[in-house]
């Protein structure tokens, strides 16, 4: 059984073992693969993982060992499901692994764009409280969020989660998922997307990318948001319309964003959100903790198994 990683460096840089799946048959890891090599590395494989390595309809179509496609993340829009479907290849991915490493990240953008802990420990570094007459200085309004409203767009497990967080700091939670069933939990009410952009002092998106999903927040839907609200990204970039959120921003009509996730990553240097100074933006790190990494690459791995066991666990499509 010919085993090939795509792009293992991003789950594994060094820290984990890929033991366990060496164990499951003969296995190739690539560190990254550039776009015109995929075909080529994943050829005469039964098995292959991706993170970000693009399988597509034509792809997999040349790929004619190809059984299983496992995906190193939650969402799996690197790979044409349909395609693979048509050949009869299963393809699975890791659902579960990072879902309080991100709900962290999330509170990690809150409490920096409440308290603006950056500027202020930038500020420090620079000599400004040593040069300070008072005892204290600040240059931002400071944000009590207990008594404020979180706003969650997709109550799936992360975002349940960060309600949980929510309700843990004092904050009324509303979310708004379509596909939610049954009552909300405790202190949390359920409301349509422009109500709750409308009502929320933070929110926080947690929806998968799709075609109906995509630039969900629109400049009409910032036209909607306080212009005292934050909002935190930490789903993929494509919720956002970059260029509508860039000027919301610089117009003072939001007080600030704070993103993991881009539309393009790495970002073009021209990218209009990288210049605006009340937008925080950290490089898709949310689900990378080294105990969110190991759950990952655990989970994979017995996703492959249970597969060769003939009962494939988390498939996708």
């Amino acid at each position: 059984m010919r085993i090939v990683v795509l792009d293992g460096y991003t789950n594994n840089p060094g820290d984990l073992s890929w033991g366990e799946l060496e164990k499951l048959g003969e296995c190739e890891v690539h560190d990254r693969t550039p776009d015109g090599l995929v075909v080529e590395r994943a050829s005469g494989a039964e098995i292959v993982l991706t993170n970000k390595a693009v399988l597509s309809g034509d792809r997999i179509e040349r790929l004619g060992a190809l059984r299983y496609i496992g995906v190193l993340a939650t969402g799996y829009n690197v790979v044409d499901v349909a395609a693979a479907s048509e050949r009869g290849i299963v393809v699975t991915n890791v659902p579960t692994y990072g879902t309080r490493s991100v709900a962290q990240m999330v509170f990690a953008h809150v409490l920096n764009l409440t308290q603006r802990v950056a500027d202020h420990a930038a500020g420090v570094r620079e000599g400004r409280w040593s040069r300070c007459e008072d005892f204290c200085y600040w240059d931002y309004p400071l944000t009590e969020l207990a008594g404020l409203t979180m706003g969650v767009v997709g109550f799936g497990r992360i975002g349940r989660a960060v309600a949980e967080l929510a309700g843990a700091f004092g904050m009324d939670v509303l979310a708004c998922d379509p596909a939610a069933d049954g009552a909300p939990p405790a202190g949390v009410a359920f409301v349509g997307v422009d109500e709750l952009l409308a009502r929320s002092d933070v929110v926080s998106l947690h929806c998968p990318l799709t075609a109906r999903t995509e630039r969900l927040v629109d400049a009409r839907r910032l036209g909607l948001m306080k212009p005292t609200a934050f909002l935190v990204n930490t789903a993929r970039g494509g919720l956002v319309d970059a260029a509508a959120l860039a000027e919301a921003l610089e117009a003072g009509r939001l007080a600030g964003a704070g993103l993991d996730v881009l539309a393009v990553e790495p970002p073009p240097a021209d990218d209009p959100l990288l210049k605006v100074a009340s937008c925080f933006i950290t490089p898709h790190v949310g689900w990378a903790t080294r105990s969110a990494r190991a759950r990952l690459l655990s989970a994979a791995v017995e996703n492959v198994r249970a597969f060769l066991g003939g009962r494939a666990v988390n498939v996708v499509g």
